[in-house]
């Protein structure tokens, strides 16, 4: 087992992908949370437009697209986000395209994160509570294909550099969020990080029905996750270094 080891004091940017909004709530706000009162510049790059999560027959997809965005921009507030980029592709129905890969590498190159977070692209059946989303295997798999080599390479979409000016860009480091047995990397947190995280959460109304329960769940999860490092609280992923 591992833990942070002067990760803050190497980088100052990070960058997390994922498939929804409350996707980075629910998988590894804390750590956005701390890095943000850190002083680092952290953006969130949401690949659909999370207009399909609902039970309420009375709501169009574009009405739930609108409700889900306002409330990501009110979580990134929150934590302190640099920014919320939004690649609006449909709900439901992400996959790894060279599109997706191509926009992802976009965002890389336009905000140069050290750092970057993104969802598991594989199917862990592990977990009896939990089979997936085919959305965060699709944003998982497009995001670690931007970060090498597409993002890396200036003739890779070369569109990116030679029409819009965009200089290729290494990410150094990668945490795909793992929350069984392929996490190997703990990444501890203080309680104001988790109570940030929480209210971050709390800010996606439409998808949390109850508020209390779920910050409850959220701190009791990272508490029994800080428990592998001896930390108040941590988060858990799976860690990989780039040369």
């Amino acid at each position: 087992m591992t833990s942070d080891n002067g990760t803050e004091s190497q980088f100052n940017k990070a960058m997390v992908v994922t498939a929804h909004p409350d996707d980075a709530e629910y998988g590894c706000s804390g750590s956005v949370a701390k890095w943000c009162r850190q002083g680092w510049e952290v953006t969130y790059v949401l690949c659909t437009d999370g207009s399909k999560g609902t039970e309420d027959r009375d709501i169009t997809s574009e009405q739930l697209a609108k409700i889900r965005a306002d409330e990501q921009v009110n979580a990134g507030k929150i934590l302190g986000l640099k920014t919320v980029e939004f690649l609006g592709y449909p709900d439901g129905y992400l996959e790894p395209t060279l599109d997706v890969r191509r926009d992802i590498s976009r965002q890389i190159r336009i905000h140069r994160p050290d750092v970057l977070i993104t969802t598991n692209p594989t199917r862990d059946l592990l977990n009896s509570g939990y089979i997936g989303h085919p959305d965060h295997f699709a944003a998982g798999e497009a995001a670690l294909s931007a970060v090498f080599p597409s993002a890396r390479d200036h003739l890779t979409f070369p569109e990116l550099f030679y029409d819009e000016g965009l200089e290729p860009h290494k990410v150094r480091e990668v945490w795909v969020m793992s929350f069984g047995t392929q996490a190997d990397f703990w990444n501890p947190l203080e309680e104001e990080d988790v109570d940030t995280s929480v209210k971050a959460l709390q800010a996606h109304v439409s998808q949390v029905p109850d508020l209390e329960k779920a910050g409850k769940w959220m701190k009791e999860r990272r508490a029994e996750l800080g428990k592998k490092i001896g930390a108040e609280y941590a988060e858990s992923f799976r860690k990989f270094t780039l040369s």
